[in-house]
Parts: structure tokens; C-alpha cells; sequence
């Protein structure tokens, strides 16, 4: 780590991984020895695990080696993210090699994230998870992980550091991406956040414009949806530990015609609701299929909760799939949230 930075990670705590100077210093000896990279996102890729892959897919591909990005599913990056791929490096999941030279897995909290390119793990002549996911179990050889960064986008920045690759306008563009997003708009920050902003700032970044596209844009259909979910919504004042449990569904007829990005806005309107601590939001994938977000506002650790139901993430924001009836799954989510710890609401 450059010693720029080293006041403003002083006394970081590292969960999982290697993110030390140590870590980083192993993972760019690992890029640069590789002249054909393979970097991955997790299925149904959201800003942060795309956006760091382009990232740093650009800086990589800027440097004169063969870089391609991809992610399982779907068969198109959300419509979002797509002018972020300004050097044409995303290809689809079926040009990915069976054996990749070296893999960068971005973002990705466990092996089944990566849906249908999860084997190209243990085909891969090398492999790097870098990742912020509290849950992550460590999956594959080398780690460049921390579930204190704020978004995995911060640790492929400390990672082009260390790389001495410098930004330009593109590669901020990604790696802003990932950070607006996962902190909610900077509501989840530290001062070291806001340095990280001001660099992608002063690299070309128009935060209006990039926050806009990203957050703040929909087609007038959305509010029709809106108007069907928001109107199954429920209040359970006693669940979560007593700390209250709100919840809607979102059904298959609702999303005809809408993006992964309206389908997966729909919970950051149901946790704005007072008087509870946990909101969830049950989407239908399938028959009998369901895909469960989870976000707490800082009493509840709800990564412990997605995580005994078979997902994982954060611990004020994470998520699992079920099947069966949304009764059941949502009896399943009330046990497991009956029991997950209490947080210390001055650390988030």
C-alpha cells in the first residue's frame, strides 16, 4: 500500500483475506505476470461487481494484455452499466475459456455466485478472488479480500495503486460506480470514503450525470410496479427480535418488461419505512422460485440471517434464494432473523 494512503487505513480490521500490503504486493505480482486475463462478476451483476471488473479490466487491457469480463447470467450486462464498457471487454458467458489462464473472480461472495462459470474455479492455470463480502467462505487459491471495505471497487483502487497503473476518466467511471452504489449515495462512509470519491472525482467523473444513470432513471412503468408491490406490503412490528420486519413480494407479472435495475429497486424504497429495522423483499424467479434482499438499517446483522438460510452478503444489506411457498420463506426468514446478533449501531 502506498504510504499516501496508509494514515487513512490505519487500524482497518480485515475479516477475511489478504488485504494488506502483503496481499496486494501478491496480487499484482499475479497480474502482472499474466498476459491473458479473465475477470468475472457474479450472476445478475450489479454496479459494484461489474463496475470493478471493468475497472479493472480497463487499466489491464491498457497495459497491453488480453482481457475479457464476464458474469453466468443473464446474457446481456443491465442496461445501466453497459456504456461503462467503453473498450468492448464483455463477452458472453459461452466465449469465456474452459480454462482460463488466470481468473479474477470480482465481488463474488461464495463459488455459486458465478452460476454457470463457477467451474472455470478450478480449470483456471491461476485464480484471485478479490472481494468485501463478510460471508465469503474463501473460495479458490489466492485472496485479496476485506468485509470492511465499502465496496469491492475501493480494493481494485488500493490494488491499482499498487499496480502503479494510474486512473484516467474510464477506469474512475467503474470504480465510481461500485462505490455510489454500495454506499447507498455515501450514506455508508468513512472519511477514507469521500478520498476515495474526490480521486475518482479528480480523475473525470461527473457524479450527477454517472449517479443519475445509475439510481435515478426508470421507465414510466416502474411506477405501476411500484404501485402492485408496495400495495402487497407488510408491517410485522414484533419480528426481527422485536425490532420489526417489513416485506413485500414482487411477482413474475409484475417485471414484464422491466430491467434487473427496477426489480432490484424495489427494496431501498421498502427500508425507508420507520418502524422497522429489516426489510425484505421476496422476488418470484420461477415457479415456486424466490429471490430474497435483505437490508437492515444498523440494529440487525442480516448477512448471519441470509447465511443460515444458504446466501450471504453484508451485514446491513445481504440476500438468499428459497423455493417453495412465500409463506414458507417467510417463516424460514423469521426464525433466522429471531436469532441473528444485535450490532453495535455506532459501527455502521
Amino acid at each position: 500500500m502506498t504510504s499516501r494512503y496508509a494514515a487513512a487505513e490505519a487500524g482497518r480490521r480485515t475479516e477475511w483475506g489478504d488485504c494488506c500490503a502483503d496481499g496486494f504486493a501478491a496480487a499484482a505480482a499475479l497480474l502482472r505476470a499474466a498476459d491473458d486475463v479473465t475477470l468475472l462478476a457474479h450472476v445478475n451483476p450489479d454496479a459494484d461487481a461489474l463496475g470493478s471488473a471493468l475497472g479493472l479490466g480497463l487499466a489491464l487491457h491498457g497495459c497491453g494484455k488480453t482481457v475479457r469480463v464476464s458474469f453466468g447470467e443473464p446474457l446481456h450486462a443491465p442496461e445501466s452499466l453497459a456504456a461503462l464498457d467503453v473498450a468492448g471487454l464483455i463477452v458472453p458467458a459461452s466465449q469465456v475459456p474452459r480454462a482460463p489462464r488466470l481468473l479474477v473472480a470480482l465481488d463474488t461472495g461464495n463459488l455459486a455466485r458465478l452460476g454457470p462459470l463457477g467451474d472455470r474455479v478450478a480449470t483456471a492455470d491461476a485464480g484471485l478472488v478479490s472481494d468485501h463480502h463478510v460471508s465469503n467462505p474463501r473460495f479458490g487459491k489466492h485472496h485479496l479480500g476485506d468485509a470492511k471495505a465499502e465496496a469491492t471497487a475501493v480494493i481494485v483502487l488500493r490494488l491499482l495503486d499498487e499496480l502503479g497503473i494510474p486512473l484516467d476518466t474510464d477506469i474512475a467511471r467503474c470504480l465510481y460506480a461500485g462505490l455510489v452504489t454500495d454506499t447507498r449515495c455515501f450514506r455508508i462512509a468513512r472519511p477514507a470514503t469521500h478520498a476515495y470519491a474526490a480521486r475518482l472525482l479528480s480523475a473525470g467523473v461527473r457524479a450527477e450525470i454517472e449517479t443519475r444513470t445509475l439510481m435515478d432513471t426508470h421507465p414510466f412503468g416502474w411506477l405501476g410496479m411500484l404501485a402492485d408491490v408496495l400495495g402487497r406490503a407488510e408491517l410485522e412490528p414484533q419480528a426481527a427480535r422485536g425490532l420489526g420486519l417489513v416485506h413485500t413480494r414482487v411477482l413474475g407479472s409484475d417485471v414484464h418488461g422491466m430491467r434487473t435495475e427496477e426489480v432490484e429497486s424495489v427494496v431501498d424504497l421498502v427500508r425507508t419505512s420507520a418502524e422497522a429495522e429489516v426489510a425484505a423483499v421476496l422476488k418470484e424467479v420461477g415457479q415456486g422460485e424466490w429471490s430474497v434482499s435483505l437490508r437492515a438499517k444498523q440494529r440487525l446483522d442480516v448477512g448471519a440471517a441470509a447465511t443460515a438460510l444458504g446466501g450471504g452478503g453484508h451485514r446491513l444489506a445481504s440476500g438468499f434464494t428459497a423455493t417453495g411457498r412465500a409463506d414458507d420463506v417467510l417463516a424460514a426468514l423469521r426464525t433466522a432473523l429471531d436469532t441473528a446478533p444485535l450490532l453495535d449501531p455506532g459501527q455502521y
